[in-house]
């Protein structure tokens, strides 16, 4: 009997899965649409919804006329059932972000980094520290935070302690996951920064009509999200879609992951802005901060900046060309800050590029667009994260979480933040 009383249990919270997630990625939806789209008999659908209704998680949104009967309830889930908080650790700063169910975004903290190896308990300071921040800013109840999604460099481990390897930022081996969670008793969910923008991307923005794509991440550093068949691929070991450390110049220059050639040391921002300034005679763009030096670099006249821009489209069409021989995409999305802002001057070379390095037949099925959800998306899919447990679970209630403080060991300043 126990068996049994497991198995109808498990099904119960499969079909509420397969709800739940229909309802928040395509919503508002009718019952009628519902069971349309999951094959669950009308019944099921009404039997689980009407639950769903009663906990809070789902709400009516209006109606829609039907063909000769009654109009049709239209169903969401309910913005404010729960909230969710994600974080983009990023190479110059962590940025921390608070959204309701709807991704709407209600809060915001950053702080900068300033070292090029940032100390991970420094980090985890500033992590905690926005957490905090954010809950106050929006003025919820820490209890309604449904989890805590961190985006970071690197690979990371998945194990319980998320362990993050970041060869580039000098971590080797740091336990993120169990820093975070000796600060605060809401779920902490980690992983990498391009896979959460692909995540992102793929529900939200320029994937969501294909299954079929890879979502490149050009900021400071280069990363890549693979999706096959809707599905992320991970590797053996959580590594794939390391595209900034494959080699597009043998024996070129070092990377920041001290080897020679790689990607990102030719169309990262960093390694841009580094090969503007030995062109430039040891002239550095002009600029506070990295973004800052790569928008005036962007805006320049001067044929040394004309001939480094020009030569980061032909390195970076063909790195795109690479993804597109070696996976076989629907779409290749370019995102990440600096990615945004290559792609929106010079999109139409970068296609051209590409065209002539990939080979012809993958090339004439794939489309490169641009990210659609700005250069905040990796912090939004970072903040999925949470959502998707919660749509795996069905929307099975949790107990809730009641401690968001700092953990003794740490300080930090307080963030540049605001209210949205």
């Amino acid at each position: 009997m126990d068996a049994r009383r497991t198995t109808v249990r498990d099904m119960r919270r499969a079909n509420r899965s397969i709800l739940l997630t229909r309802i928040w990625l395509d919503g508002p939806l009718s019952r009628l649409e519902l069971g349309q789209s999951t094959a669950l008999s009308l019944a099921s659908v009404s039997n689980l919804v009407g639950e769903m209704i009663a906990e809070g998680l789902v709400e009516e949104a209006g109606l829609v006329e039907s063909d000769g009967g009654r109009p049709r309830v239209l169903l969401r889930v309910a913005p404010g059932f729960g909230y969710l908080v994600g974080a983009d650790v990023g190479e110059t700063r962590v940025q921390v972000e608070l959204f309701d169910l709807a991704m709407t975004a209600l809060a915001k903290a950053e702080y900068p980094i300033a070292a090029a190896e940032p100390d991970p308990r420094q980090v985890t300071d500033h992590l905690l520290h926005g957490l905090t921040a954010v809950i106050e800013q929006a003025g919820i109840d820490p209890a309604a935070v449904l989890g805590f999604g961190v985006a970071v460099s690197g690979t990371v481990e998945r194990a319980a302690d998320a362990v993050v390897h970041a060869q580039t930022l000098g971590w080797d081996g740091v336990p993120l996951g169990a820093m975070l969670r000796a600060g605060t008793d809401i779920p902490v969910h980690i992983d990498n920064g391009a896979k959460t923008l692909g995540q992102a991307e793929m529900w939200f923005g320029a994937g969501r009509d294909v299954r079929h794509a890879v979502v490149a991440l050009v900021g400071s550093g280069v990363g890549a999200c693979v999706m096959a068949n809707g599905v992320g691929y991970r590797g053996a070991h959580s590594s794939a879609g390391e595209w900034g450390h494959t080699t597009i110049v043998y024996g070129g220059r070092r990377c920041r992951c001290g080897n020679l050639g790689c990607l990102e040391a030719y169309v990262g921002a960093e390694g841009v802005l580094d090969r503007f300034r030995q062109a430039n005679r040891g002239r550095p763009a002009t600029g506070g901060d990295e973004e800052t030096a790569f928008g005036e670099l962007l805006r320049a006249t001067s044929r040394t900046a004309a001939k480094v821009l020009d030569e980061t489209v032909g390195y970076l069409g063909a790195g795109v060309a690479n993804l597109v021989n070696l996976f076989n995409p629907e779409r290749v999305v370019l995102g990440g800050w600096a990615g945004l802002a290559l792609g929106e001057r010079y999109l139409p070379q970068i296609r051209e590029v590409t065209a002539r390095h990939a080979l012809r037949q993958p090339y004439a099925q794939t489309s490169i667009e641009l990210c659609r959800l700005g250069p905040d998306a990796v912090a939004m899919g970072a903040a999925t994260l949470p959502m998707a447990r919660l749509l795996r679970d069905g929307g099975v209630p949790r107990e809730p979480a009641v401690r968001v403080t700092l953990a003794p060991a740490l300080t930090a300043r307080r963030p540049r933040s605001r209210t949205l």
